[in-house]
C-alpha cells in the first residue's frame, strides 16, 4: 500500500491519501482522543503523542499535530497507523449512522430558493477546492443576509480561514446570490 501526502496550507495539518475511499459522501471531524471512540483508526491516530485532530474526507485523512510536536517525528507513524488500520480490515466507524456524519442546517422555509443556491455553489465551487486542502465546509445555516459556515479539517484553524471566509466565500456567494449580505464562521 502506496500513501502518499500532502502539504496543506496549515502548517499542523499533513492531507493522507490512502489510495481508496476512506470516507464516501461525508466528512468526519474528531477534535479530541475522546471523540474518536467511534473510529479504530481515529483511535490509532490519536494514540501517537501530538496529534490534535483527526478529519476523514472521501478520499483522505488530515490530521493535525500540536504545539511542540514536529512532522519529521510522527509523520512515519501516522503513516504506519493508516497503512495498518486499512490492511486490518476494520471499518472505519463502529456504530456510527452516518446521517450523524452531515451538517445541520437552519433556515426560514421562505429561504428554501436561496438556500439551495448557497448550498449549490458550496457543493460545485467550494467544497472541491477547500477538500484539495485537506479540509471541508459545512453549511449551518442562513438568516437575515448571514450564511453561516464551519471550516473543518485543515481549514479549521488555518492561518488563512479568515481570507478564505471573508475573500473567497462571502465574495463569491454575493456575487451569485444577491440576498447574501456577509458570511460569519461558527465554531
Amino acid at each position: 500500500m502506496f500513501i502518499q501526502t500532502e502539504e496543506t496550507p496549515n502548517p499542523a495539518t499533513i492531507k493522507f491519501l490512502p489510495g481508496r475511499e476512506v470516507l464516501a459522501g461525508a466528512t468526519l471531524q474528531f477534535a479530541s482522543a475522546a471523540e474518536a471512540e467511534t473510529s479504530p483508526l481515529a483511535r490509532r491516530l490519536f494514540a501517537i503523542e501530538g496529534i490534535e485532530a483527526v478529519f476523514f474526507g472521501e478520499d483522505f485523512v488530515s490530521v493535525s499535530k500540536g504545539g511542540d510536536a514536529r512532522w519529521i517525528m510522527i509523520k512515519p507513524q501516522v503513516l504506519g497507523a493508516i497503512m495498518e488500520h486499512f490492511t486490518s480490515g476494520d471499518p472505519l466507524l463502529e456504530g456510527v449512522a452516518a446521517s450523524q456524519t452531515h451538517e445541520s442546517v437552519g433556515f426560514d422555509e421562505e429561504d428554501a430558493e436561496i438556500v439551495d443556491s448557497i448550498r449549490e455553489l458550496l457543493d460545485t465551487r467550494v467544497r472541491p477546492a477547500v477538500a484539495q486542502d485537506g479540509g471541508d465546509i459545512l453549511f449551518h445555516g442562513f438568516s437575515k443576509g448571514v450564511v453561516y459556515l464551519t471550516l473543518r479539517g485543515a481549514c479549521s484553524g488555518c492561518p488563512s480561514s479568515t481570507a478564505t471566509l471573508r475573500g473567497g466565500i462571502e465574495n463569491m456567494l454575493k456575487h451569485y446570490v444577491p440576498e447574501v449580505m456577509e458570511v460569519r464562521a461558527v465554531a
